[in-house]
């Protein structure tokens, strides 16, 4: 079992920057790929960026490249996504994520993360 806890969010104009970050509970912080989803209200949960288990490789939307960056330190059980260049249509609730089996690197998908932390929300303001 994983404990995800969120933290870092919070209102920024256009342009500005944040840094997102999520500490894991438990000493197997290692053996997950993590991920950073985000919603916005009246839309589905979308990924946006993934990281593997060495933080070796990353995975973005085309929506974020260049702008964002997942990195991690296992280290310290924490998962960060620095945000630079930040656009209204960036406000959503952010999640991060945990993947034992790896699959989510290429799917993608919600269903193959089996841990979620509660969110933190980033507003950016035009």
């Amino acid at each position: 079992q994983v404990q995800l806890i969120e933290s870092g969010g919070g209102l920024v104009q256009a342009g500005g920057s944040l840094r997102l970050s999520c500490a894991a509970s438990g000493r197997t912080f290692s053996w997950y790929v993590m991920g950073w989803f985000r919603q916005a209200p009246g839309k589905e949960r979308e990924f946006v960026a993934a990281i593997t288990w060495s933080g070796g490789t990353t995975y973005y939307i085309d929506s974020v490249k260049g702008r964002f960056t997942i990195s991690r330190d296992n280290d310290k059980n924490t998962v960060y996504l620095q945000m630079i260049s930040l656009k209204p249509e960036d406000t959503a609730n952010y999640y991060c994520a945990a993947d034992k089996s790896g699959s989510g690197l290429q799917t993608r998908k919600v269903g193959d993360y089996n841990y979620w932390g509660q969110g933190t929300q980033v507003t950016v303001s035009s």
